[in-house]
């Protein structure tokens, strides 16, 4: 049975844990070890929380130790959620492909790991941010994987979006090694992680999102429990299949109203004030009047979620056309090089000189 339950910084805590509440990175009882606690003033919203697993629902206040942070995948997305947790002051050790992106992190004072073995075998609770269901298979369950590096008392949060199979897998090996496991998806892109306002979709062992309720609440805004394994990747792929069926309408919208003689500019500032207004087109529509693409969510991680939401339609018998007519339209922008574009580059699929 799925439910869900919706929190914002700080409003889930009971009256004693907002007594607590103070300038120091959360606090975990002492199964999941840890280092003595040090303040930092660097981000009011920052707070000393204690968390029980079902294991430590007896633990003393003197049994709260400084969560170890472990963060695995340092892209658009990972590298300002990893530098949101030091920020706070948090113990963070991080781990990348390239090695040269863990580097700005490591003079911000993160340690590094050359293994996400290594880095979870150090860590307290591991965080994953991949590009998509293959590179997080990889990163926890392959050679040198996080899984090998897990045992009784970790944690594994995975932040990338993958498809509902893909995180089961993942969470049935990760608790095979003893350890807990998370999926928490975000809704949200590159600004949103570097202001600390993403939106996490949290499923899987409650215990565990207890525990790292403090840590989403220092990289975004709100979070939803969303119950078992699955839930949460579900909703990930069903708000992005929404975001990208809006997008490529709204390109069309763009296109028709020059076509016509009308002032583009004009549209996006309409759209704006009224019932329809969503901050995506006010952000993204004058940059792409201008055929301007800064990459905040890259095209190609649109597509693929577009395709994992049509698997999961067809899967439970629903008819999502609209959703499979954009996908297609990304698909042409995708063969014609816009791939590392930001996801608005739709747009040129649209234009007579890319259907042609």
């Amino acid at each position: 049975m799925s439910f869900l339950v919706k929190t914002t910084n700080c409003h889930h805590l009971s009256s004693t844990a907002m007594a607590m509440c103070s300038s120091f990175c959360p606090h975990l009882p002492n199964h999941f070890g840890g280092r003595p606690a040090y303040s930092f003033p660097t981000k009011p919203l920052s707070f000393s929380f204690k968390a029980f697993s079902s294991q430590a629902s007896n633990a003393s206040s003197k049994d709260e130790l400084t969560t170890r942070v472990g963060f695995l995948g340092l892209g658009i997305m990972g590298s300002p959620m990893a530098q949101n947790l030091i920020k706070s002051g948090c113990d963070v050790t991080v781990w990348n492909r390239t090695k040269s992106k863990c580097d700005p992190l490591i003079s911000l004072g993160a340690k590094y790991k050359p293994s996400p073995e290594e880095v979870a075998a150090s860590c307290d609770v591991t965080f994953a941010m991949l590009a998509d269901p293959e590179s997080a298979l990889d990163v926890a369950l392959g050679k040198h994987g996080a899984a090998n590096g897990l045992n009784s008392g970790k944690g594994y949060v995975d932040v990338s979006t993958v498809d509902g199979a893909t995180s089961k897998l993942i969470s049935g090996h990760i608790k095979s090694t003893g350890a807990s496991f998370l999926e928490a998806p975000v809704s949200g892109s590159k600004k949103p992680a570097e202001d600390g306002q993403l939106i996490f979709l949290a499923a899987g062992d409650k215990s565990l999102y207890q525990i790292a309720a403090p840590l989403l609440d220092v990289m975004g805004k709100s979070r939803f429990y969303l119950g078992d394994v699955g839930n949460g990747a579900a909703m990930k792929l069903v708000v992005n299949m929404i975001m990208g069926s809006m997008m490529a309408s709204f390109s069309e919208g763009l296109l028709l109203t020059e076509k016509i003689g009308l002032d583009p500019k004009v549209l996006v500032e309409v759209v704006s004030q009224g019932a329809i207004s969503a901050p995506m087109y006010s952000v993204k529509g004058p940059s792409m009047i201008q055929s301007l693409y800064p990459t905040a969510f890259p095209l190609k991680h649109q597509q693929k979620d577009l395709r994992l939401a049509l698997g999961l339609a067809e899967s439970v018998s629903q008819s999502t056309p609209i959703a499979a007519a954009a996908n297609e339209l990304y698909k042409v922008a995708k063969s014609h090089g816009l791939s590392d574009e930001d996801f608005s580059a739709v747009i040129e699929a649209l234009k007579p000189k890319l259907q042609q």
